[in-house]
C-alpha cells in the first residue's frame, strides 16, 4: 500500500506571495524600461540633437543587450545562484540608469542603456526560475500569471509614468525614477528571496554570448543606418557582412562545444520553429507599432509627452485585463495552438492596420480600436506560444527554453524598431521635397528647420504618409509571418509523435 501512497505534498513557505511581489517589483522596473522612453523620444531628438538613428539606438541598445545575454544570465544563475545573480542585475541597472539620466549627448545615453540592458538580462533571466522554484506545481500557474500580468503592466505603465516625468522634468527623469526602485530591490531581495542554485548546471557559452550579440547588433546597425547612409555604403555592407560573419561563428561554435548557449537541435521541432516565429512577430509588432505610434501622436498630432502615453496605454491594458480575469487563457485553452496563434497575430495585424488607417486621419477613436485589437491578439497567441515552446524541448530544458522565450521577445521588439523605423526613414527621405539636403530625413525637426515654415505643412504630411505606410508593412509582415506560423505547427501536429530515446549517460 505504502508504493502507491501519494508523496507528502511539500511545505509552502508563508511569505512565497511577499517573495513573488520583490521578483515582480524588479522585473517591472526592467520591463518599464521598454516601453517609458518611448514618449521621450521627441525630446531627446530636440535637446540632445539626436537623429532619428540614433534615438533608435538608444531604445534599441536596451533591448539587444538585454536578448544577447538573457539565456547565459540563466545559465550564470544556474549555477553560482540565483538570488547573487539578481542582486548583480539591480545593482548594475541602477548603475546603468544613473549614467543614463547623466549622459550628455546621444553616445553616452547609448552606452549607459547598453549597461542598463545587462542589468537587466540579470534580472529577467533568474524572476521566472526563482518564482518556479518558490511554488509548488499547485500554484505555479497563478504565481506565473501574476508574474506575466506585472510585465504587461510595465508594458502599460511605460508610456503613462514617462510622459507624467515629462511633462515637469528633464528628459533625464525617465531614468532617475529607477534608482530608488533598484535600492528598494536591493534591500527585499537580499532580505526576503531564498537563494537556489543547481552546482551542477551547465558552464555559461560566455563566447557564444559574445558572438550572438555581436551578430545582431551588426546586423541592426546595418538596418538602421541603410536608409540614410545608403544600403551600398561601405558602413553599412561592414556591419551587415560582420553581423552574418559573427552568426556564422555562433551556429559553429554552438556545434562544437558540450554546453551551448543554445541547444540548435530545437529547431528541428516544427512546432518549435512555429512557436518562435510567433513569439518573434508578436514583439515585433507591438514594439514597432508603439514607437511609431508615440512618434505620430506627437509630432503630427502635436500631444504631448503625457497626452500620449495615456493615449498608447489601452494596448497593455487590455492584455493585463485578458490575462488576469483568466479570459485569454480560456480562449486559447478552447483552440488549438495553431488556431489561437493565427487568431492573435490576425488580431494583431488587424489593429496595425486600424492605427495606420484612423490614425492619419487623426482619429483617435480609431487608434484605440487598434490598439485594443493589438491587445487581444497579444493575450490570445502568448499563451499558446509559451506553451508549444515549453512542450517541444525536454523537460529538463526548460530553463533554458525559458530564457530563450525572454530572447525572442527582446530580439523581437529590437527588430520591430529596427525594421519599420528604417521603412519610416525611407520613406521620408522620399517624399521630401528634392531640394532639401539628404541629411534631412533623419529627423522630422531636422527636415522641418531645412525646408522653413512655408513648407511645414508638407514635410508633415510627407511624415505622416511615411508613418501610415510602414505601420502597414508592419501589419502585412505580423499577418503572413503568422499564418506562417499557425501552418508549421498545424503540420507539427499532424506528424506522429517520435518515439522518446534516452539521453546518452554523461561523465559526472
Amino acid at each position: 500500500m505504502s508504493d502507491t501512497a501519494p508523496p507528502p505534498a511539500p511545505t509552502r513557505r508563508p511569505d512565497r506571495w511577499l517573495v513573488l511581489a520583490v521578483i515582480c517589483l524588479a522585473q517591472l522596473v526592467v520591463i518599464l524600461d521598454n516601453t517609458i522612453l518611448n514618449v521621450a523620444v521627441p525630446s531627446l531628438t530636440t535637446e540632445l540633437g539626436a537623429t532619428t538613428s540614433q534615438t533608435q539606438w538608444v531604445v534599441g541598445a536596451y533591448s539587444l543587450a538585454q536578448a544577447g545575454l538573457l539565456i547565459a544570465a540563466g545559465g550564470m544563475g544556474d549555477r553560482y545562484g540565483r538570488k547573487k545573480v539578481q542582486l548583480l542585475g539591480l545593482a548594475l541597472f541602477g548603475v546603468g540608469s544613473l549614467g543614463a539620466s547623466l549622459a550628455a549627448g546621444p553616445g553616452q545615453l547609448i552606452a549607459a542603456r547598453a549597461g542598463m540592458g545587462v542589468g537587466g538580462s540579470l534580472l529577467l533571466a533568474t524572476s521566472l526560475a526563482i518564482v518556479v522554484r518558490t511554488f509548488d506545481q499547485e500554484e505555479q500557474p497563478r504565481a506565473i500569471a501574476v508574474w506575466t500580468a506585472i510585465a504587461s503592466l510595465g508594458v502599460a505603465l511605460g508610456p503613462v509614468i514617462g510622459g507624467a516625468l515629462l511633462a515637469h522634468f528633464w528628459w533625464g527623469s525617465v531614468f532617475l525614477v529607477n534608482l530608488p526602485v533598484a535600492a528598494l530591490g536591493l534591500v527585499a531581495v537580499a532580505r526576503l528571496v531564498p537563494e537556489s542554485k543547481d552546482p551542477r548546471g551547465e558552464r555559461p557559452d560566455l563566447l557564444g554570448s559574445l558572438l550572438s550579440t555581436a551578430g545582431l547588433v551588426g546586423l541592426v546597425y546595418a538596418i538602421i543606418q541603410g536608409p540614410g547612409a545608403g544600403w551600398t555604403a561601405p558602413r553599412t555592407l561592414l556591419a551587415g557582412g560582420l553581423g552574418l560573419l559573427f552568426l556564422l561563428g555562433f551556429v559553429l561554435w554552438e556545434r562544437r562545444i558540450e554546453h551551448p548557449l543554445l541547444d540548435l537541435a530545437f529547431f528541428r521541432n516544427a512546432r518549435f520553429r512555429g512557436a518562435v516565429s510567433g513569439g518573434v512577430l508578436v514583439s515585433f509588432g507591438m514594439g514597432g507599432s508603439l514607437y511609431l505610434l508615440t512618434q505620430h501622436l506627437q509630432f503630427v498630432l502635436g500631444y504631448g509627452p503625457l497626452k500620449a502615453g495615456l493615449a498608447t496605454a489601452p494596448m497593455a491594458l487590455t492584455v493585463v485585463a485578458l490575462n488576469l480575469t483568466g479570459v485569454g487563457m480560456r480562449l486559447t485553452m478552447r483552440l488549438r495552438p495553431p488556431a489561437a496563434i493565427a487568431l492573435g497575430l490576425s488580431l494583431l495585424a488587424a489593429g496595425l492596420a486600424a492605427i495606420a488607417e484612423f490614425g492619419h486621419g487623426g482619429s483617435y477613436p480609431g487608434i484605440l480600436l487598434g490598439l485594443v485589437l493589438i491587445g487581444a491578439g497579444a493575450a490570445c497567441a502568448q499563451p499558446a506560444m509559451a506553451g508549444s515552446i515549453m512542450s517541444s524541448i525536454p523537460p529538463e530544458k526548460a530553463g533554458v527554453g525559458s530564457g530563450l522565450m525572454g530572447t525572442l521577445s527582446e530580439l523581437g521588439n529590437s527588430l520591430g524598431v529596427a525594421v519599420l523605423g528604417a521603412v519610416l526613414t525611407a520613406g521620408f527621405a522620399g517624399a521630401l521635397p528634392a531640394d532639401l539636403p539628404g541629411s534631412a530625413a533623419r529627423s522630422l525637426p531636422g527636415a522641418l528647420a531645412a525646408a522653413g515654415p512655408d513648407r511645414a505643412h508638407q514635410v508633415r504630411s510627407a511624415f505622416a504618409d511615411s508613418l501610415t505606410d510602414s505601420q502597414l508593412i508592419g501589419a502585412v509582415a505580423v499577418l503572413a509571418g503568422g499564418l506562417l506560423a499557425a501552418w508549421l505547427l498545424g503540420r507539427a501536429a499532424a506528424r506522429p509523435a517520435p518515439a522518446t530515446e534516452p539521453a546518452p549517460a554523461r561523465a559526472a
